[in-house]
């Protein structure tokens, strides 16, 4: 993919990338999450390195975590072999692979690392891997079929936001989103969504309206499992975007209000993004109360009453 003007752009403001080792994973995360039937699987997030994503959206920060250039053939095996060797039993239910890029892109993914990845993880009854839309394919069955587990893909919605699509420099738009809901649907294979709250282009005033909207337009495509990411700055774009008041960090509040609201689609799982959510704006005597019922919220899924302040006031 040629690089176009906003790509430069947007990697000239970026600060310096920390050294990655291509043979070894960022880390890996144990949680439980809720799905669509109401069960708690307990799953594991592996961070893996590796190549740097192709599409350069204005509010990504995951490219500091991978490499320059394509990922050398059997570092990810290593990384993944070496993670679940360290696992303790019982082997959670789900292994999730997130490798800051599109799982379905060669230059990330070796295609020589397809086969040993799916034997790693035979032992999960689902796997998760991450992708831009314009990615999904042939891969994508190729996978499916040989893994032993039902494949889940991952992929960014971001806002259905008109003005603000067209400015996150994704190269994706509705139809191609709506194709390949279509494809894996009839393939067998689970969806899971990201969705932003603070998309840049869309004021502060209606970035809660925009964030539940955009879940509703995931749900009614048969979205297993939906996660509102709040934007992150830090990436140079984003601040050059804030100075232009095109972008307003949101707030943890924003968050819940979102998270609430979302609440309504029962028969999808939705549920608050809460890496990184100690930068979020907000009231420092109830932040650490209101961060424990987003995450009770992410796994019961049922409303609770809002977390009452006496020094901000807010409820």
């Amino acid at each position: 993919m040629s690089a176009s003007a906003a790509d430069r752009r947007i990697r000239s403001l970026r600060p310096p990338k920390t050294r990655v080792d291509p043979y070894a994973a960022h880390g890996s995360l144990l949680e439980e999450e809720r799905r669509p039937d109401g069960k708690i699987e307990r799953a594991l997030t592996v961070f893996l390195a590796g190549a740097e994503c192709a599409f350069t959206c204005s509010f990504c920060d995951l490219w500091r975590w991978t490499i320059d250039g394509p990922t050398p053939p059997g570092a990810l095996t290593r990384q993944l072999e070496t993670i679940l060797q360290a696992l303790d039993d019982p082997l959670p239910d789900r292994l999730k692979l997130y490798n800051a890029s599109n799982f379905f892109d060669p230059r990330a993914v070796p295609s020589e690392d397809v086969p040993g990845i799916a034997t790693l993880a035979a032992s999960f009854a689902g796997v998760t891997v991450e992708s831009h839309v314009n990615t999904i394919g042939r891969q994508t069955l190729a996978f499916a079929r040989q893994i032993a587990g039902r494949l889940e893909v991952a992929a960014g919605l971001e806002t259905i936001h008109p003005v603000a699509s067209a400015q996150l420099n994704k190269r994706l738009d509705l139809a191609r989103f709506d194709w390949a809901v279509r494809f894996l649907s009839e393939n067998g294979v689970d969806l899971r969504v990201f969705v932003l709250l603070g998309a840049p282009c869309v004021a502060a005033s209606e970035s809660i309206s925009w964030t539940v909207r955009t879940v509703e337009y995931a749900v009614e495509r048969g979205a297993s499992v939906i996660s509102i990411i709040p934007v992150r700055g830090g990436n140079g774009e984003m601040e050059r975007l804030q100075a232009l008041g095109h972008f307003a960090p949101p707030s943890l509040s924003q968050l819940e209000a979102a998270l609430d609201l979302c609440l309504q689609f029962t028969h999808t799982v939705v549920t608050a993004d809460l890496w990184d959510v100690e930068r979020l704006p907000a009231c420092e005597h109830c932040r650490s109360a209101r961060i424990e019922r987003l995450r009770r919220l992410n796994v019961i899924g049922r409303a609770e009453p809002r977390i009452d302040c006496s020094v901000c006031g807010a409820a």
